[in-house]
């Protein structure tokens, strides 16, 4: 099976545990912390800086579901994220539809891209696959570097947020945070369904043990198959939702790099956690944000963390609380 090199948190606690929602009474606190996170904090820090954090929480949650949940390592997730943001630019600016459709255009290619991509790779493992995904990933970028409608090195500008629904203005940067808010719960509690639901638990078992999970008759291949989809389609969401804040769709978004900082976002947060992937979004676009004026030090910082994440703290900063608490998290 795929492995991935850091140890999955899901299984910290152990015995059964009262569940509320299908939340567990640590993880539905957690989640009561989370909302009234997002309806305090665009109240004392610059919601623009937000929104790229909640955007960012998104993909590293759609690339958690792979990695942590189906134990899919993918070196090629940015093509999804890029071309979520490319097609969701376009749509905005050129077909001039409504912000949630072009949002959902976006996610839809993305999708397809991830059916397509996912049916060459998933029936390879380990190494193999990663290689083949950031092999896919390139042919992605070199594709935006020379088709007309990206604008190349220049990328799409001036991409307008527009009316949600045809009605509500989002110029506003605290009317555009709420929509953001707005679609980071709905994917992070659409992601919670999905891990938790039966089709869930297969996934967790292909991770555990493939060769068991195919011997009690399931067809693992098209589970991971579906679960890489939906990981795609997120990730597409999250790419088209960041080029309607910032206005902006270009090559950063589908390069190598960006995959990277997916995946280091989710090893800091904990792998196979529901919220580690939101914290360690917050963690590398807070360092990226803050320490800006250090330049490329800043690159160097984050390999620190990294290899500190690999060697010290395996499960992650929420995977590491959360087997100190005893508690799933």
């Amino acid at each position: 099976m795929a492995g991935h090199s850091m140890t999955s948190s899901s299984s910290a606690p152990a015995g059964p545990q009262e569940e509320i929602f299908g939340f567990t009474k640590a993880q539905f606190v957690a989640l009561l912390v989370m909302f009234a996170a997002l309806v305090v904090a665009p109240f004392f820090l610059y919601p623009v800086f937000l929104m790229k954090l909640l955007c960012f929480a998104i993909f590293a949650c759609a690339f958690n579901l792979l990695i942590g949940y189906v134990g899919l390592t993918s070196f090629g997730h940015a093509a999804y994220f890029g071309m979520g943001s490319y097609i969701a630019a376009h749509s905005a600016k050129v077909w001039g539809l409504s912000p949630e459709l072009s949002i959902l255009v976006g996610a839809l290619l993305a999708g397809v891209q991830g059916a397509i991509f996912g049916w060459i790779a998933i029936r390879r493992q380990g190494i193999y696959f990663a290689m083949i995904t950031l092999a896919l990933a390139q042919l992605i970028y070199f594709f935006c570097l020379q088709a007309p409608f990206t604008g190349g090195e220049d990328g799409i500008q001036a991409v307008p947020r527009g009316h949600l629904f045809g009605v509500i203005s989002l110029a506003s940067d605290m009317t555009m945070y709420w929509f953001v808010a707005i679609i980071f719960v709905a994917c992070f509690l659409l992601i919670h369904r999905i891990v938790h639901s039966p089709f869930g638990q297969v996934l967790k078992a292909i991770r555990e043990n493939e060769a068991r999970t195919t011997s009690l008759g399931y067809r693992t291949d098209d589970y991971k198959l579906v679960a890489f989809i939906l990981s795609a389609t997120l990730a597409g969401v999250a790419g088209g939702t960041k080029s309607l804040v910032f206005g902006i769709a270009t090559l950063t978004d589908v390069h190598w790099s960006m995959s990277g900082e997916v995946l280091l976002m989710t090893l800091v947060g904990g792998l196979g956690t529901v919220f580690g992937p939101m914290i360690g979004a917050a963690v590398i676009v807070a360092m990226q944000n803050y320490l800006a004026e250090m330049g490329a030090w800043v690159t160097v910082i984050q390999g620190v963390i990294f290899i500190a994440c690999v060697l010290a703290f395996r499960r992650g900063i929420v995977g590491e609380i959360a087997n100190l608490l005893r508690v799933r998290l």
